[in-house]
């Protein structure tokens, strides 16, 4: 099983810790980067921590979790090698796995409750992406 970097601000560091305890359930190494406690930290940090994780072969995938998700995907989305999704259901987080090939999946966790994290994370590690069609626009994207 791949390893996936996991990392959190303030906001979602809770969230965080049950998201990693359910992925190494699942038979997946993860990396926490933090943060692990409810001092307040930035987000883009976070991000940064994840993102070059992913850059340097550490991880092949990531899960960032703020307040509301959208922070952290703006800052992961700024990495060339990211394509992160913020998804609030299982529907998406399946879809950007198989259309997108999202390698980092954003969840907000004042947003969503935890069994709908758990449910999207579940979905996201289990979906493979589906290729086809959607490759060639995953290499347009690499070249934006």
């Amino acid at each position: 099983m791949a390893t996936i970097a996991f990392g959190a601000d303030h906001g979602g560091f809770e969230l965080k810790a049950l998201l990693v305890a359910a992925a190494e359930k699942q038979g997946h190494p993860a990396l926490d980067l933090g943060t692990n406690g409810p001092a307040p930290v930035d987000y883009p940090d976070i991000a940064r921590a994840v993102c070059a994780a992913i850059g340097e072969g550490r991880a092949a995938r990531g899960v960032l979790i703020c307040g509301t998700g959208i922070g952290v995907s703006i800052a992961a989305n700024r990495f060339r090698h990211i394509r992160c999704a913020l998804v609030h259901d299982v529907t998406t987080a399946r879809l950007t796995r198989l259309h997108n090939d999202a390698n980092v999946l954003a969840l907000g966790a004042r947003v969503i409750g935890p069994q709908v994290a758990l449910d999207c994370l579940e979905a996201w590690l289990a979906t493979p992406f589906e290729g086809g069609r959607h490759a060639a626009r995953i290499a347009k994207l690499t070249n934006l």
